[in-house]
């Protein structure tokens, strides 16, 4: 009797090729969980990784869709509940259950089931994904470019899909995005990445040829200090921290929100910045908070008001006017 691996190995991969997908676009065997953690008295038990049959990527760090692969005796539908969660899971808007014969496709855009002969090309995928989001040709380099993996460290599924969101929501204009991550997620790693593209990418609201302005801030130097030295250090000369005098003349700023801040004891160093020094309305503040607060802001995007109240307080009258 044919197994599942032989469905895999002699109908289901000779279908992805013959749909255009290559090597570097086929994640087989994608765990992307490592199990939930249920606690027994004083001890613990891990559940069952979840583990998807094939992740398709459009480019390298931007999945598409899920393909759930059954025996070929069984119906070529029978995994599509699984390959639904799965998808809904990892964020994707294309699910697949597959018998190696027949095909069967869950839109999450349309909400409709299909039944196929052969998988979509990752070009027909992707145009029907860039669509049903808004996601015009003039953005998409941007939006599908790589993030800059380091050493022993790729972007869990959970990381990809909030650094594509952002930057995608960044793209398009939106003035705000806020991120709630828990403690030990990655926050600094996720912030790393979203920097990083905007800032390889050289965008900026101007859309002149340059690198943009973006201030890093925490609320203790070791928030700040850490992630400058060690995460942000691929970024060499572009990186400041700003302390005592108000630099200019870089492009990722790192501070607390005391150094820049007025109070009984500080002039307040943001107002030798200039209000040009953040161009006006269209843009995004990015945020993770869990424990402490962490704002990621590109700097030309600062000219609105933000709702956390220490920040606003401190700073709105220069960084953040309405």
């Amino acid at each position: 009797m044919i197994t599942e691996a032989d469905t895999c190995r002699k109908y289901v991969v000779p279908k992805l090729y013959s749909s255009g997908w290559n090597d570097d676009q086929i994640s087989e065997q994608k765990t992307f969980t490592d199990g939930r953690i249920v606690v027994t008295g004083e001890k613990y038990i891990r559940k069952k990784q979840k583990r998807s049959d094939y992740l398709l990527k459009y480019r390298r760090d931007f999945s598409i869709g899920v393909v759930e692969a059954k025996s070929a005796y069984k119906n070529a539908g029978d995994g599509l509940q699984q390959a639904k969660e799965y998808a809904e899971i990892l964020g994707l808007k294309f699910a697949y259950s597959t018998n190696g014969k027949g095909i069967v496709e869950h839109d999450f855009i349309t909400g409709k089931d299909t039944d196929l002969e052969n998988f979509p090309t990752p070009d027909e995928l992707w145009a029907r994904f860039s669509q049903s989001e808004d996601i015009k040709p003039e953005i998409a380099e941007r939006l599908l470019s790589p993030c800059n993996n380091l050493p022993g460290k790729i972007p869990r599924y959970y990381q990809e899909i909030a650094i594509n969101r952002t930057i995608k929501s960044i793209l398009q204009g939106k003035k705000r995005v806020l991120l709630t991550l828990a403690t030990g997620t990655g926050k600094t790693f996720i912030s790393y990445q979203i920097i990083w593209k905007l800032w390889n990418t050289r965008w900026n609201r101007t859309g002149e040829h340059r690198r943009p302005k973006v201030l890093y801030l925490a609320d203790r130097n070791i928030l700040v200090d850490d992630p400058k030295d060690k995460t942000f250090a691929s970024m060499g000369d572009a990186r400041i921290k700003i302390e005592g005098e108000a630099i200019k003349s870089r492009e990722v700023y790192f501070s607390t929100y005391q150094a820049i801040a007025k109070d009984e004891r500080r002039p307040g160093l943001y107002r030798q910045y200039q209000r040009d020094f953040v161009s006006p309305p269209k843009g995004v503040v990015l945020t993770n908070i869990p424990i402490f607060y962490r704002i990621l802001h590109v700097l030309e995007t600062m000219n609105y008001p933000f709702s956390n109240h220490y920040l606003y307080n401190q700073m709105s009258k220069t960084f953040l006017p309405r």
